[in-house]
């Protein structure tokens, strides 16, 4: 018998592949990690059970991966091994006013989303009062936060983990004796105890299955200009004989020195189905202000790009905060929920890059190469089915205010925190869209900072050597050093997590290219001769959520997701 099937922790039951709750916690929507199936899963609902199941995994040599909203890129919080650890029944939300009805904190359980989260604002229609949290209501909370967290007002309010207060972690048992056991640890920033106060800085950035499992967080509210917001959406696509002046104007958009209350996301679109232009932007803006502050900034900043300003200016309007965080916010992203949930069923790979935003001619070089690759993946991909996506998170403003190494996420000057992200459907493609996302970063990667950058929470599992430094900077050390103090035996050992190793970092990002070596190239075999298949799905077309609601509509509200 093995060790993940003698898994058996006081008061926790271990759920097994074929059962619903199982297969409901194995369900990804990425088909790269359709046969990534544990031996078991577990579904805590109070924090006893969670030391429960630390204390049996450390008697019992069983792994454990935790699992919050799911939407990990890389697929890390899917696992072939050891025990699944599911959240998603410890997502109580605790939003705490003052005497006058004012949000002040609200503290957060490990498995909450970001849609519980909005919830309790809308409920109580606390317009003005946001929780400084993710664009996407089904991402989880503790994952965002841990890998620090860009939200939509992030350019007014910081980092998602700047909003922190404490963070409740359970960490398994910590010496060799038969009394050992797992025990849960409150941190803050400001802590008495120097060990404590160094693993909340740890967590703020590079808590994710590094030390153990999150149980709680607890975030203030922070408060708007007002009680409205200015939000939009732009989907903007450019005809063939005016690419040159779009290029010039999307430079100058990148370049603008926009203010902190601006944000406006981008997202370049070569959509293989769609053959009426070369290629297509979405514009996604928020601004935490009047419409009328709004449309003079865009009149200012968007000369060369003034067509594109008077259509985000139509395209725009404010309403109450809460009315944004309930309807306004899951429109704009709907088509990446959708590409989240378990019915999606494609394949899709990821990168990302950290840029700055203050050399022209940089950025010139930035959005040709990007042109020239969609031009690329159109012809290369021409009669297949897919999407080649980069898109442009903005960020800086007030988040870039901290020093480097005020938490663990080093890269505060980051203006753009960008992904690549490629989207199929056949399965035989697999090898040419690999080999042309390698190609495509290696042509971006000189241009992130450092010559390295990249965003832990959008990994790329296809870097090597280096990927500490891609993701913490020269904040690696100090973070090997938080992981030796508590978790020395490196029990949360996965693939790009710290050790407490100091040999474990390198200079350069090696990034994996051209043929897959022998162990990639069985990996889908060999998981497929172990696999126990999950039983057959009756689908007639709904969305199935990840709350147990069956959408076949569409996304248009938090009611719509099921919060």
């Amino acid at each position: 018998m093995s060790p993940s099937e003698e898994f058996k922790p006081e008061n926790v039951r271990v759920y097994k592949p074929g059962e619903p709750e199982y297969e409901h916690s194995v369900a990804t929507p990425n088909l790269l990690y359709r046969f990534t199936r544990p031996p078991g899963v577990v579904r805590p609902k109070t924090t006893d059970q969670i030391k429960a199941i630390l204390n049996e995994a450390y008697e019992k040599g069983v792994s454990l991966t935790i699992k919050d909203g799911g939407h990990c890129y890389a697929g890390f919080s899917t696992t072939e091994k050891g025990v699944l650890v599911d959240l998603m029944n410890m997502n109580q939300v605790d939003l705490k006013l003052d005497s006058s009805n004012i949000p002040k904190t609200v503290t957060l359980a490990g498995g909450a989303k970001w849609g519980h989260a909005y919830r309790e604002l809308v409920n109580g229609r606390h317009d003005r009062y946001m929780i400084n949290g993710g664009r996407c209501p089904t991402v989880g909370v503790s994952g965002f936060v841990l890998g620090g967290g860009l939200g939509p007002f992030g350019r007014s309010l910081g980092m998602g983990c700047d909003s922190i207060k404490a963070i409740t972690i359970a960490i398994g048992p910590r010496g060799d004796g038969p009394g050992a056991r797992a025990q849960t640890w409150k941190v803050s920033r400001d802590d008495a105890d120097a060990n404590k106060r160094e693993l909340f800085w740890a967590l703020c950035g590079a808590g994710g299955g590094n030390f153990g499992i999150v149980t709680e967080v607890e975030m203030n509210v922070q408060c708007l200009n007002s009680e409205k917001v200015t939000a939009g959406r732009l989907t903007y696509r450019p005809k063939q004989e005016n690419m040159g002046e779009f290029m010039d104007a999307m430079c100058e958009f990148y370049t603008a020195q926009w203010s902190n209350e601006m944000t406006i996301d981008t997202s370049w679109l070569c959509d293989l189905s769609q053959t009426d232009s070369e290629l297509a932007v979405r514009f996604i803006s928020y601004y935490n202000g009047s419409k009328c502050k709004f449309d003079n900034e865009i009149d200012q900043t968007l000369v060369i790009g003034a067509e594109v300003g008077n259509m985000l200016k139509r395209r725009t309007s404010a309403e109450h905060s809460t009315r944004f965080l309930h309807e306004t916010l899951v429109s704009q992203w709907s088509e990446e929920t959708i590409q989240s949930l378990p019915s999606s069923r494609n394949y899709s790979i990821y990168t990302s890059f950290v840029f700055t935003n203050g050399n022209t001619d940089q950025m010139k070089k930035i959005v040709s190469v990007i042109r020239h690759e969609m031009k690329s993946f159109r012809a290369k991909f021409a009669g297949e089915r897919g999407l080649l996506q980069v898109s442009f998170i903005h960020s800086g403003g007030v988040a870039a205010d901290k020093a480097s190494g005020y938490t663990a996420y080093p890269w505060r000057d980051g203006i753009y925190h960008t992904y690549i992200m490629l989207v199929w459907e056949e399965k035989w493609l697999r090898d040419d869209m690999e080999n042309f996302l390698d190609k495509f970063k290696k042509r971006l990667r000189p241009y992130s900072i450092d010559r390295k950058a990249a965003f832990i929470n959008f990994p790329d599992n296809r870097l090597k050597d280096g990927y500490l430094e891609a993701y913490y900077g020269e904040n690696v050390k100090r973070l090997q050093s938080a992981k030796a103090n508590w978790d020395p035996k490196n029990f949360w050992n996965w693939e790009q997590g710290i050790s407490p190793s100091q040999d474990q970092s390198s200079s350069s990002v090696a990034v994996s290219a051209g043929k897959k070596d022998a162990s990639e190239d069985t990996k889908e075999d060999r998981q497929w001769n172990l696999v126990s298949c999950p039983q057959a799905i009756d689908f007639e077309g709904a969305i199935s959520l990840p709350l147990g609601k069956v959408l076949g509509g569409g996304i248009h509200s938090l009611s719509d997701l099921g919060f």
